[in-house]
C-alpha cells in the first residue's frame, strides 16, 4: 500500500456542496454547536442531532495531523467538534443519505473546515478507493453512532430518521465494527456511542474483530439514575483488559448541565 502523507484525503473528492438554503437540500434550521463556536444546519424534519456526536468527539484520542473516519456522519456535527478541538485533523465522514451528505459538506465549508470531507456510501460497504485497501489501516481513529433501534421494530414514517436509528439487521453493529475497525491502523481506536443496553453487543463485536483494551464510558442523566448512553472504545490489535471508566453525570437535579458536562458540550473540552 502506498503511504500518503497525513492530512491528504483526495481519493474521494467531495461533491459540489449545495448551499444550506438550496431547496434541493430540504428545509433546514440554523443553529450552533459548542456554544456558538460552530455554525450548524440540520434538517427541520426527521432525524435531529443529539448529544452523542459531541460526546464522541470529546472522547476520540486524536492528535494534530491525525486522519479520522466517521461512520454515519449525518450533517457533520461530530467531525466538526473534533476538528475544533484538535488542530489539523483530517476527517472523512461516510453518509448513506445523499441530501444529508450534501448538507454535511455545506456545514464543513461554512465553518472553514477544508480538511473535512464526506463520501456517500452505505455501511458496512465502503467506496471503491485506494483509501480503503483490503488490508485497511489508513486512518488513525474511527468513530460512529450506529443505528440502534431493533431491526424488527416499527419503522419511522420518516425515511431519513428510520435509516439513522433502526438497525438493518441483528448483525448491524458487528458489521459496522468490522468495516470501520479494519480501516484503522494498529493501536488506533474505534469509538462507538450506543444505548447502555447494547454495550455488551459492542464489546463482543470488538473482541470478535481483534479489538482490545476496551473501555466503557457511561453517561448518567442525573446522580443515582441508570446510564442511558455509553461510549465503547477499543484499540485495534490490542489484547488489553476491559475497563469501566468513571463516566460523567450530565444534569444537576434542576436540569442544568453539570459543570463538567458544560465544559464538554459547550466549551469543547476533552473527556480524557
Amino acid at each position: 500500500m502506498t503511504v500518503k502523507p497525513k492530512g491528504t484525503i483526495d481519493e474521494i473528492p467531495p461533491d459540489q456542496a449545495c448551499p444550506a438554503d438550496n431547496p434541493e437540500c430540504d428545509a433546514t434550521t440554523a443553529g450552533n454547536l459548542l456554544d456558538g463556536r460552530i455554525r450548524y444546519r440540520q434538517f427541520r424534519q426527521g432525524y435531529r442531532t443529539g448529544l452523542e456526536p459531541v460526546l464522541m468527539a470529546a472522547h476520540v484520542p486524536a492528535r494534530p495531523g491525525d486522519r479520522v473516519l466517521e461512520g454515519g456522519c449525518g450533517a457533520g456535527a461530530g467531525l466538526m467538534c473534533l476538528a475544533h478541538r484538535v488542530a489539523d485533523v483530517t476527517g472523512l465522514g461516510l453518509e448513506h443519505d445523499a441530501r444529508t451528505a450534501c448538507l454535511a459538506q455545506a456545514n464543513f465549508a461554512d465553518n472553514g473546515f477544508d480538511r473535512l470531507n464526506v463520501a456517500q456510501t452505505t455501511l458496512p460497504a465502503l467506496p471503491a478507493s485506494a483509501m480503503f485497501p483490503p488490508e485497511g489501516g489508513w486512518f488513525d481513529h474511527a468513530f460512529a453512532n450506529p443505528p440502534w433501534h431493533r431491526h424488527d421494530a416499527t419503522a419511522s414514517p420518516d425515511a431519513r430518521r428510520d435509516l439513522a436509528r433502526r438497525l438493518a439487521s441483528a448483525e448491524t453493529i458487528a458489521a459496522w465494527v468490522g468495516s470501520l475497525g479494519r480501516q484503522v491502523r494498529r493501536r488506533g481506536t474505534l469509538t462507538l456511542a450506543l444505548p447502555a443496553a447494547l454495550h455488551d453487543v459492542a464489546v463482543a463485536s470488538m473482541r470478535d474483530h481483534g479489538i482490545g483494551a476496551i473501555s466503557i464510558f457511561p453517561f448518567w442523566p442525573k446522580v443515582g439514575r441508570p446510564a442511558r448512553i455509553v461510549l465503547v472504545q477499543g484499540r485495534i490489535g490490542s489484547k488489553g483488559d476491559a475497563a469501566i471508566l468513571p463516566g460523567l453525570v450530565l444534569h444537576e437535579e434542576d436540569g442544568r448541565f453539570t459543570p463538567r458536562a458544560t465544559s464538554v458540550l459547550r466549551d469543547g473540552s476533552t473527556l480524557a
